[in-house]
């Protein structure tokens, strides 16, 4: 007799349970084998302890046949357990007294319900993810989950750069891992970079979503890819996918055109062409996997079109040429082979290659991200084509079963890329000044800022290596696992613009100011960490409890740096310094799993941890590189610069002073032509090369690093054979959440010196109320301190307190397999809560969330109560073999952040600054445009995001062969949400929430595989 239920482990299955004698007596010394084509060692094997239980670690997913035998007994053999994810598959056995030759096969249902671990996972197999309409790419397979956020809300064409924190997370919380070796991004956060996963040739995808223990650094949803890895038998795919432009509906209505949106975007095309074959060197000993792949697609950039003045010396405006609209194009290859090695009867060894150049041969304009660029709608002439080429990841792993108690593993994984939009080749704008229009109206209707005549561009290289060592030791009732683990990242940043070293901002056809740029730029930054965990899980009769402690210690420097002399910048350079010389944090976790009724088919679950924010280059001090202590910052992405108002009294678009003297200028007082403001940082372009001082204690010590506090408590039941359903309340409570750990202070600046006023919205029917009402409190420096920076960056905890606080319920159902069902899907409901207000009272010139304190009044802001829904479901026909699926999701329009709601940027105008002068006695002091949001983060959001693809496919069967033809239908109801909104407010003219994108229209994609 045996049962089995699943359990939760990391990274990889394995199996678990009892063994005893008819009589309830248990059984030490039972031999038990686990067998399975998926091993290369072909069988594992363990022997029960005293009391009679026996744990067999890390098994790849696959089917497995299960023998127990002891002298005296009949052999029990279990056939077509599946393993798969990081489960735990608890397999009891009851042997009887018998002849040793006798041996009883029996095969029975997995149960569905998990009695015996916390930990929450969503598992799909590969014929599952190869059955779906998607485009193979896991960006698609994160659709799927219940209580995500991603950043990706459009039909998927193709791959994606993915941000996906859930229920109320941080963006970098999230990490994707392939045979559980993270996959890593030092400029990000460590979130996943532009990597191309080939999903479709993974063995299995897991996404774990709550409950890890010590190996877990943050709290975010962790996706592993097992990927295939050879076999005694030659086996492998040859697959090919895409449509064309007129394979596509026409969403483009009349009511997007009344809103703003100017053209259609239609995909004009996307292939994806993929062949993979594995098989064995030597049978048993070593095996092989390589797959080659290739996809691409274009699609136009909406609302943006070729400049016509583009690098015309003598012209100064955006012209849109509207028979030219820009476009993005994108190109993927992955060249990977695998290579699996049973070394020994205990040793196992994988490698792995995988290169993947992205747009060697595009021609079309993309910024940093992969996709058009995101800070402001750019014209062609300005923008690069977003090559991240060389891209490779690398990786190497070992595991040993030195005993049927001890497993020991280690790894070591390297990524490697090049990013950032590079120099157009040639680059006819290299010697124009850039400009950007606040108020650019593209076509009559639409005004949106907009950068145009100048490209600026940059050259970096980023490389991540990870590596990692643990020792498992299983008695039976516990499993316990030791480990460590040690990250790398580096990250060389070469930063240019225009070789003037200038941008004019413009409001509509006026010049407004001038930016001054050191230019070029370096900014180089390294960090690594080590980490240490205990954990252990321990099963006693129908409670499981689990523990685990976790050390983590990361610290950074900054290689020495040389920084060129340019027009307003003497040059410099740096020495190797110290960033984080240390951080400690130990982190607990607990949870316990009871089985409520002793029959498998109820548990309740809770867990309670303390997770932080992921170490990355980007958040261990990054900002105390000498490169960004030069006046004027501009953080990695952009040069140092200062800025300076500009009235251009002769309208000849030349700023007549004198650029390099830093103080005021006009025709009455300095006797130049026109009048330009004091920069507004004395300190930038002087001798004088640290700006920002920092707080010692803010280097090293315990407890520094944001984290949060994740709970869960849920209830899972059996609803029927291969059927369950699980619902739960989720509470994460946040710390240093919209400050990232640091509050940089302006010592010459303190509360006392800012005059407080508020402002009035214009009157505008799209605003609540129609407009009418008072935003505030908003500060204006005093003439005294304007313009003067002594800056001290602290730690957050010494200001004041930085919340986010998510509650949420969870309820998901799971089929799997019933008579060739499958479905996966569930409601996520929740809410988050941000308070800043302590940091903003304290320090209220800092910037928050990229603005400034002095102009954001929204320090406490709650989202409404949100549900989304999202799931899948696949069936084929018995006898005629058609294969059906589907995915849906019905969520708010959001991307990753419940508070990512509409903004409404509003200019205030003279008649603005002069009431704002009348209620605090003075003219404000500015430089520069004020701008103020009009609407509080959480009070007004896009429409709700309902998508539905279907895919079509018959299977030809003949022999060990198959050939499977297709049809996948994106966005069946050809639906044309926006999902990104043009946030420049001006009072009574159309543009404010006009589409900068929407959502791709229904397309048909053809596919055809083969597969042997």
């Amino acid at each position: 007799m045996c049962l089995v239920a699943p359990t939760a482990a990391w990274a990889q299955a394995s199996f678990a349970g009892a063994v005893k004698d008819t009589s309830g007596a248990v059984l030490p010394g039972v031999g038990v084998e686990a067998a399975s084509p998926a091993l290369i060692e072909k069988v594992r094997t363990a022997v029960t302890d005293g009391s009679g239980r026996y744990r067999i670690e890390d098994l790849r997913p696959g089917t497995y046949t299960l023998t127990f035998a002891l002298s005296g007994f009949v052999t029990l053999k279990h056939d077509g357990v599946i393993l798969s994810g990081s489960a735990v598959a608890t397999v009891d056995a009851e042997l009887r007294v018998g002849g040793v030759s006798e041996t009883v096969t029996v095969t029975g249902e997995s149960p569905v319900v998990d009695v015996v671990s916390t930990k929450r996972e969503l598992t799909l197999d590969n014929e599952t993810i190869r059955s779906l309409p998607s485009v193979r790419s896991y960006s698609y397979l994160l659709t799927t989950v219940p209580g995500l956020q991603t950043n990706n809300n459009n039909v998927n064409t193709g791959p994606v750069f993915a941000i996906f924190p859930i229920h109320g997370g941080r963006g970098v919380e999230s990490r994707l891992t392939v045979d559980g070796l993270n996959i890593s991004n030092p400029p990000g956060g460590n979130q996943p970079p532009n990597f191309v996963a080939d999903i479709g040739n993974a063995q299995e995808v897991t996404m774990i979503t709550s409950g890890g223990l010590g190996e877990s650094e943050t709290a975010g949803l962790t996706m592993n890819i097992v990927p295939k890895q050879g076999g005694n038998q030659v086996s492998g795919l040859a697959f090919v996918s895409g449509f064309s432009e007129g394979m596509q509906a026409n969403n483009f209505t009349d009511e997007l055109k009344a809103r703003g949106a100017t053209q259609p975007t239609p995909v004009f095309h996307v292939y994806d062409v993929n062949v993979a074959a594995g098989g064995p060197i030597v049978k048993d000993k070593l095996w092989y996997y390589i797959s080659v792949r290739e996809q691409g697609q274009r699609q136009n950039t909406l609302n943006v079109y070729y400049n016509q003045n583009a690098g015309d010396v003598t012209k100064w405006t955006y012209v849109p040429d509207l028979g030219r609209p820009a476009f993005s194009d994108r190109t993927w290859e992955n060249y990977t082979p695998r290579i699996t090695w049973q070394a020994s009867r205990r040793n196992k060894f994988s490698f792995v290659w995988d290169e993947q150049p992205v747009c060697r041969k595009c021609s079309g304009t993309t910024s940093l991200t992969g996709s058009p660029n995101f800070i402001f709608p750019t014209s062609p002439e300005a923008d690069g084509h977003g090559e991240f080429s060389p891209q490779r990841v690398q990786q190497a792993r070992w595991t040993s079963a030195v005993t049927s108690r001890l497993l020991l593993e280690a790894g070591i994984g390297t990524t490697y890329y090049q990013w950032g939009g590079r120099e157009l080749d040639p680059n006819p704008t290299r010697n124009l000044v850039q400009v950007l229009n606040l108020t650019q109206t593209i076509v009559p209707g639409l005004v949106t800022p907009m950068v145009y005549r100048s490209q600026s561009w940059l050259n970096n290289t980023t490389r991540g290596s990870t590596w990692n060592a643990s020792a498992s030791y299983v008695t039976g009732s516990h499993s316990m696992k030791f480990g460590y683990q040690g990250n790398y990242w580096r990250d060389y940043r070469e930063i240019h613009v225009n070789d003037q070293n200038l941008r004019y901002t413009f409001l509509g056809t006026t010049p407004l100011s001038i930016t001054e740029y050191a230019n070029a730029y370096n900014v180089n930054a390294e960090a690594m960490q080590s980490s240490l965990y205990a954990q252990d899980q321990w099963t006693s009769h129908r409670l499981t409890l689990q523990g685990a402690l976790r050390w983590d210690y990361p610290w950074s420097w900054f290689p020495a740096q040389t920084e060129p002399q340019s027009r307003f910048f003497p040059g410099a350079s740096f020495a190797r310094i110290d960033g984080v010389t240390g951080y400690n944090d130990i982190t607990p976790r607990m949870g316990a799993a009871f089985d409520v009724f002793g029959t498998g088919t109820t548990a309740l679950k809770v867990n309670l941890g303390k997770y932080l924010q992921g170490a990355s280059v980007s958040n261990l001090a990054y900002t105390a590189n000498p490169a960004l202590r030069i006046p004027g910052g501009g953080g990695g992405i952009f040069p140092p610069a200062t800025s300076r108002s500009w009235t251009d009294l002769n309208g000849n678009f030349i700023p007549d002073c004198n650029l390099t003297n830093p103080l005021a200028q006009s025709p009455t007082t300095t006797g130049s032509i026109d009048s330009c403001g004091q920069i507004d940082n004395l300190l930038f372009g002087s001798s004088q090369l640290i700006g920002a001082q920092y707080d010692p204690d803010l280097f090293h010590g315990w407890g520094l690093r944001p984290s949060d506090w994740s709970f869960g408590a849920s209830v899972q039941q059996q609803i029927f054979p291969r059927a369950s359903v699980e619902g739960g309340y989720y509470r994460r409570s946040f710390t240093m959440f919209t400050t990232g750990g640091t509050v940089t202070d302006n010592l010459l600046v303190s509360p006392r010196d800012l005059a407080t006023y508020s402002i009035t919205a214009p009157a505008d029917s799209r605003l609540s109320s129609g407009g009418g009402y008072t935003i505030g409190p908003l500060y204006n420096q005093n003439s005294g301190v304007f313009g003067q920076s002594n800056l001290l960056i602290m730690s957050t905890k010494k200001v004041g307190d930085d919340t986010r606080v998510f509650n949420g319920v969870d309820l998901t159902v799971s089929v799997r397999g019933a008579n060739g069902f499958t479905f996966s899907g569930g409601t996520s409901t929740g809410k988050v809560v941000n308070d800043w207000c302590d940091i903003r009272a304290a320090v209220p010139e800092g910037m928050y969330v990229g603005v400034s304190g002095l102009l954001n009044p929204y320090c406490r802001v709650e989202s409404p109560i949100q549900t989304s829904f999202r799931g899948l479901v696949t069936y084929t026909i018995p006898r005629i073999d058609v294969n059906l699926s589907s995915v849906y999701q019905d969520k708010p329009n959001i991307g990753t952040d419940q508070l990512g709601s509409l903004a409404a940027n509003y200019t205030l105008s003279a008649a603005d600054q002069a009431a704002a002068a009348a209620q605090i006695g003075r003219p404000l002091t500015t430089t520069g445009a004020i701008t103020v949001n009009l609407v509080a983060p959480g009070d007004l959001y896009g429409p709700r995001i309902r998508q539905l693809d279907l895919s079509a496919k018959k299977i030809i069967r003949f022999g060990g062969q198959r050939l499977t033809v297709g049809a996948d239908f994106y966005n069946l109801a050809n639906n044309n949400v926006t999902i990104l909104f043009n946030g420049t407010f001006v009072p009574n003219v159309a543009g404010w929430q006009s589409p900068t994108s929407y959502m791709n229209p229904r397309v048909v994609r053809l596919n055809a595989e083969f597969s042997w």
